[in-house]
């Protein structure tokens, strides 16, 4: 990543750009990117799918939200994956590609464990290999963004960063559409199954990729630390630990906690919303071909095509009024399900909602990311980013915990309802955060 005095040049043409993805660590992280995006929807959306299925209450389902929380707490324990070797894998693959390997392990073990499972008498169990393949899959994204960050120049940031997005995008097609196309026409077991042995192609590579070179600062190296040994670990513990948080309260002052505030609450209304989405597409009578040919291939070109307009946006008018824009439209097209609640299972209305809903996530996804990296300090960038984007999905997964006890005590039309109300607040402080820069700036 590039500090404050150092600038990646331009390239001259763009067929001299576009041969940054011909760069090896590109191209395998194509495939870490993969790794990472399918395990995420087998936990989320695909296992609510399984669960509705299988006749499980929508309180249940709802409750099954709360195993993402995993994801929003690695920034506790990625100090330790960074720091803590493994015995003789990190002798033998090094430190990144060793945890790698050991993540990637787990997220198959687990979900191996899960397609022998049977929803109907043993959803306990079911939870607990979820929040295995959870802890598993977000131990793996705390390296692979190690090792995104340590294993290639700037100039070569933005190819890794947009090949993993690529990959994701990928992973998640195969764990939403396949595993439901494999669900519908052999079975639950067998839709599992394979997406473990799909997990091969990040171990494969792993074996494949070399270590990164870790950059290790000169006054680290010049600078040995000969105090005593409960001395140094304090030492590091502080830096480690607490170094990130005490920078950035001390950085924004007062402020911090608004933004802090702002983080959590930006994305609120579309993390509520979506626990229950594929339930309700059941519930309404859409078969799950229908659900994975619309809500996941047609959806995933269509975030794709808003996170491209998102990136334009920003370009043309900056970060502050596509920032007030992306909390409108998160909220206002939720209420496309409300429509699809009163219409019933029309395809062509499934259709005009995923469009509007996958544009909006599309389009706030890119707007959001910059803004975040740009509340970052060069010294932490890692480490803070890891808190914000933490912080930006734990609100939104608790309250998604509690979206069956709603639809259970009401109505599909007043779930949506909340729902879309959930944006007011991310859209008041995203104005407040806006004309307080504009202010400043």
């Amino acid at each position: 990543m590039a500090s404050d005095g150092e600038r990646i040049a331009p390239t001259r043409t763009w067929v001299s750009g576009l041969r940054v993805y011909r760069h090896p660590r590109v191209l395998a992280m194509l495939f870490l990117g993969f790794s990472a995006g399918l395990p995420f929807l087998l936990v989320a959306g695909t296992l609510t799918a399984w669960l509705a299925t299988a006749d499980v209450g929508m309180v249940e389902i709802g409750m099954f939200a709360w195993i993402g929380i995993l994801y929003s707490l690695k920034f506790i324990w990625a100090p330790l994956v960074d720091r803590l070797p493994l015995p003789l894998l990190t002798r033998w693959l090094g430190r990144r590609r060793g945890w790698m390997l050991i993540a990637q392990v787990g997220i198959v073990g687990a979900l191996t464990a899960l397609a022998f499972l049977d929803p109907e008498v043993e959803l306990v169990s079911i939870a607990w290999c979820a929040l295995a393949v959870a802890f598993a899959s977000a131990t793996q994204d705390i390296v692979i963004d190690a090792y995104r960050i340590e294993a290639v120049e700037p100039k070569v940031q933005g190819a890794m960063a947009a090949a993993y997005q690529t990959g994701y995008r990928l992973g998640i097609v195969l764990a939403g559409a396949g595993a439901l196309f494999l669900a519908q026409f052999v079975s639950w077991q067998v839709a599992y199954l394979a997406m473990a042995a799909s997990m091969g192609i990040g171990m494969i590579t792993v074996l494949i990729i070399d270590e990164p070179d870790r950059r290790v600062p000169l006054e680290v190296k010049a600078a040995p630390d000969r105090a005593p040994w409960p001395a140094r670990l304090s030492r590091g513990f502080m830096n480690a630990f607490a170094g990130p948080f005490v920078e950035f309260f001390r950085r924004n002052g007062e402020w911090a906690l608004v933004l802090l505030i702002f983080i959590g609450f930006y994305r609120v209304t579309d993390m509520v919303l979506g626990v229950m989405a594929n339930p309700f597409y059941i519930d309404i009578g859409f078969s799950l071909p229908e659900i994975a040919s619309v809500t996941k291939l047609f959806g995933i070109i269509v975030t794709l095509t808003g996170a491209v307009f998102g990136g334009v946006a920003i370009a043309r008018f900056g970060l502050g009024g596509p920032l007030i824009f992306g909390a409108v439209i998160l909220a206002l097209t939720n209420l496309f399900f409300v429509g699809m609640a009163l219409v019933g299972s029309e395809l062509w209305f499934l259709i005009i909602t995923i469009s509007a809903d996958n544009f909006a996530a599309g389009f706030t996804g890119t707007v959001f990311i910059a803004y975040l990296s740009g509340l970052t300090n060069v010294n932490y960038t890692a480490t803070q980013y890891a808190l914000f984007s933490s912080l930006m999905t734990l609100p939104g997964k608790i309250m998604g915990g509690f979206s069956g006890f709603i639809v259970e005590a009401t109505d599909w039309v007043s779930f949506f309802l909340y729902a879309s109300a959930m944006g007011i607040p991310g859209i008041v402080l995203a104005v407040i955060v806006v004309r307080r820069q504009r202010t400043a700036g």
